[in-house]
């Protein structure tokens, strides 16, 4: 069983809702979920927030997050995914914020560097991907641990 269909069952299951909140994968992990049939039963929609102006607008992170601690940080993506919850009306979200590459890496984020959020009721837990494996790899990770993580927390 695909890892997006472990998680449509637990959603189902538990009889509850999932929003996405993406930057750097794209809509990824909402066309993963989608890609299930029986997904309208859980999925209620994402927000691809690849600006700045959108994660605020959209997802109200704070514009002193952003400032402070920069687009691709654990404050960020759980701002996102709180954000996601808020304006989608879930009871959980799962959000991403990264630098996918090959271009755009900095000495303290380098390239391969991805924030990951899940948030499920009022709590949430946050991992950092590390490493560069070509954009798409690290875009396909992303996506994959992202679905993996709130599996885990589901369970």
């Amino acid at each position: 069983m695909k890892a997006e269909e472990e998680l449509g069952n637990l959603l189902k299951l538990k009889k509850l809702s999932l929003s996405t909140a993406e930057s750097c994968t794209g809509g990824g992990i909402a066309a993963a979920i989608t890609s299930v049939a029986g997904s309208s039963e859980y999925f209620m929609g994402g927000i691809v927030a690849y600006s700045n102006n959108v994660k605020t607008s959209l997802l109200h992170v704070s514009s002193d997050t952003l400032e402070k601690y920069g687009a691709v940080s654990r404050e960020t993506v759980m701002e996102m995914a709180a954000g996601a919850m808020n304006t989608l009306k879930t009871d959980c979200a799962i959000a991403t914020s990264g630098i996918a590459g090959p271009g755009g890496g900095s000495q303290g984020k380098p390239v391969g560097t991805i924030w990951i959020a899940v948030a499920y009721k009022n709590e949430s837990v946050t991992v950092m991907q590390t490493g560069d494996n070509g954009r798409a790899k690290n875009v396909q990770n992303a996506i994959q641990n992202a679905i993996d993580l709130l599996i885990e927390i589901l369970k």
